[in-house]
């Protein structure tokens, strides 16, 4: 059974108002990165290819690309693919499993969200990978994706390389 909004929001910091809904939590973009390398997924292992933190838009000359994707910038993204990481910290209870699922204006707006599974006990900031198909300009801090729980029987609980990712 799927969790109610208010039961998700106690599992999520930060969340305001606005991003609790019936259902779940609306995940937050903190910031756009592109794969430069290739990862490399193997029987013995696994390794993410370097990635570089695509700037946001406008810079004003002078200013840190830091300082520029924090103060809600707009980013501007052709198509391809981005992975993008959420503001949130996300903590999925041990008796539960999480899935992310974009927000319909990314869909009406020619994009998808893929993400994974979030195994019981998992806690981070996350990332998802975002198809764009037609160009769109995404501001940091803008709502764009829904964070739900359901009850799961676990056999124990998220151990993997991902634990406290982005923290």
């Amino acid at each position: 059974m799927y969790r109610s909004g208010a039961f998700v929001a106690e599992q999520v910091t930060p969340t305001t108002d606005e991003q609790v809904q019936p259902n779940g939590v609306d995940l937050t973009l903190e910031s756009v990165h592109e794969q430069r390398e290739p990862g490399r997924i193997g029987r013995d292992g696994k390794e993410v290819g370097r990635r570089q933190r695509r700037r946001a838009d406008p810079v004003v000359e002078g200013d840190s690309i830091d300082r520029v994707a924090d103060e809600n910038d707009t980013y501007y993204l052709p198509p391809g693919g981005y992975v993008v990481r959420y503001a949130e910290i996300v903590s999925v209870p041990d008796d539960h499993v999480g899935f992310v699922y974009p927000r319909s204006s990314l869909l009406r707006n020619s994009c998808m969200l893929d993400t994974a599974v979030w195994d019981a006990g998992y806690e981070g900031k996350g990332e998802g990978l975002l198809e764009v198909h037609h160009d769109i300009e995404i501001e940091t801090g803008a709502r764009i994706a829904q964070f739900v729980l359901a009850e799961a029987d676990a056999e124990g609980t998220y151990d993997g390389s991902y634990q406290g990712e982005n923290l």
